[in-house]
């Protein structure tokens, strides 16, 4: 089969900039999406259950789609294990119902709320996935612990937001990678950072610098409205990244998902272009 025919193939790819929060939530989430490696649509305003119902629209219409979200599908395994949980599938329900109050409490090993220090390490019990801890740090970044719901480049709080949102996509027909075997259509969790590359994301500047020199084709409105947030900015390169490397998500039946895997969850990251020497 001829790789342009391959039924993980997809037409289009859209990546969501999540958010966690309450009252801004539709001015900070931002959801873009590139279809035939053109940026076609780029658009906020939405609360988070408004834009899984887009995204199930959406596939509707046509499942040759590809979804990136930027939080964490899962906790590390031993979180799982303490709370006699043995899928993330019974994580994403838990936290349906309890999700809210552990954001309340703050109890650890959640930790960055006020008054709320980061918990002394224990043996065995580290605040990152395997799939985190995989990252190599890209200008001396690296991916936030899940436990963390306080603090600059936070993901705690709109993971635990996310979660339940997984197990709708999943009714609704999505495949939730690697917990599932990756079909169209398909959800992966993603990490800006790593289709962005190093580049300064706070300066206005350096965000409409990047775009024009990497994405200078596409169409001016565009470009200026993923220049004009750092949330605008991440959901458009991501979306540009994901559909520049949509040659990967084939390969993806083939990787064998491990337990921990299922159970944790993995950070989808494009190989490396050998044309370039960046990441997309």
């Amino acid at each position: 089969m001829r790789e342009r025919e391959h039924p993980l193939l997809p037409r289009a790819c859209i990546a969501v900039d999540w958010s966690g929060a309450l009252a801004t939530v539709r001015s900070r989430m931002w959801l873009a999406e590139s279809r035939e490696r053109r940026l076609v649509r780029l658009d906020r305003g939405f609360t988070r259950e408004e834009l899984v119902l887009d995204l199930i629209a959406r596939s509707r219409r046509d499942p040759s789609l590809v979804v990136g979200l930027d939080f964490a599908f899962s906790f590390p395994e031993w979180f799982l294990d303490e709370l006699g949980l043995r899928s993330a599938r019974e994580l994403w329900a838990l936290v349906a119902r309890e999700g809210e109050r552990w954001l309340e409490d703050c109890s650890p090993p959640f930790w960055g709320k006020p008054l709320c220090p980061r918990p002394e390490p224990v043996p065995g019990k580290g605040p990152w996935r395997a799939t985190e801890s995989e990252h190599v740090p890209i200008a001396g970044i690296r991916p936030k612990s899940v436990f963390q719901i306080g603090g600059a480049g936070t993901v705690g709080t709109g993971s635990l937001r996310g979660m339940p949102f997984l197990a709708e996509l999943r009714r609704a027909g999505f495949s939730i990678w690697p917990f599932d075997r990756a079909r169209l259509p398909l959800v992966l969790e993603i990490y800006p950072r790593a289709l962005t590359g190093p580049v300064d994301k706070s300066s206005a500047l350096a965000r409409s610098m990047y775009l024009q020199a990497r994405h200078g084709g596409e169409s001016r409105a565009l470009l200026e409205r993923a220049a004009s947030s750092e949330d605008a900015f991440d959901a458009a390169v991501s979306a540009a990244s994901m559909q520049r490397f949509a040659r990967d998500f084939p390969r993806l039946a083939r990787l064998p998902r491990t337990a921990r895997d299922r159970r944790e969850g993995r950070i989808w990251v494009p190989p490396r272009d050998p044309v370039f020497e960046r990441w997309a």
